[in-house]
């Protein structure tokens, strides 16, 4: 089975209740030369510095807090501020962050819905989206967007999920490919950036 991952991709994560435990197991299996990954979690602004910080301790990848314009580079992991919107942008041949501090999405800020429906515009089928445990619907909408834009998505199973909100109104808007299990999450998202069919 080939081993190469393709570089042309990005991966997309929305997490909100009991997302820290499930990044950090699904962020850990990661190997260093990974695609870029973006995640919107939601989580108070004071926190988010240490829990960057954590995770990068935990990953091969590099986690850090998003900053404004810097290059999404593969082998990275960005995490949305607590205080800001985090989106994808083009910036050339590539992809550059955007923040914003726009008014709260579905009551976050910052909102999964805002991220994911970045994708669905500018990175559209280059895209793998996963969303992970949550309460709520953030980020349903713009996955089904992502979905018809040529991205492949996958939500966390009821089994493994802390709560099951996000990911079960990710699944009934159709916006879903696959239902995986916290712990083969990882494993997952590599097959398919390996060309694996699905499964």
């Amino acid at each position: 089975m080939p081993t190469k991952l393709n570089p042309s991709r990005i991966i997309v994560v929305g997490s909100s209740t009991g997302g820290t435990e499930a990044l950090r197991v699904f962020l850990a299996m990661m190997p260093k030369d990974s695609p870029p990954i973006l995640i919107a979690q939601h989580m108070p602004e004071m926190f988010v510095p240490s829990f960057a910080a954590r995770l990068d301790g935990a990953c091969e990848m590099r986690v850090k807090m998003a900053e404004q314009h810097e290059i999404i580079s593969p082998g990275n992991v960005y995490l949305a501020p607590g205080h800001s919107h985090l989106s994808i942008e083009r910036h050339g041949a590539g992809y550059r962050v955007s923040l914003s501090d726009a008014p709260p999405v579905n009551r976050h800020r910052p909102s999964i819905e805002v991220l994911f429906k970045s994708a669905a515009k500018v990175s559209g089928p280059n895209t793998i989206g996963v969303m992970l445990t949550g309460m709520g619907r953030d980020g349903a909408a713009a996955m089904l967007e992502m979905r018809q834009a040529g991205a492949y998505n996958l939500a966390q199973d009821e089994a493994s999920s802390v709560v099951f909100g996000m990911p079960r109104a990710a699944i009934e808007s159709g916006a879903v490919h696959e239902v995986v299990a916290l712990e083969r999450m990882a494993e997952r998202v590599l097959g398919l950036l390996r060309g694996a069919a699905a499964h």
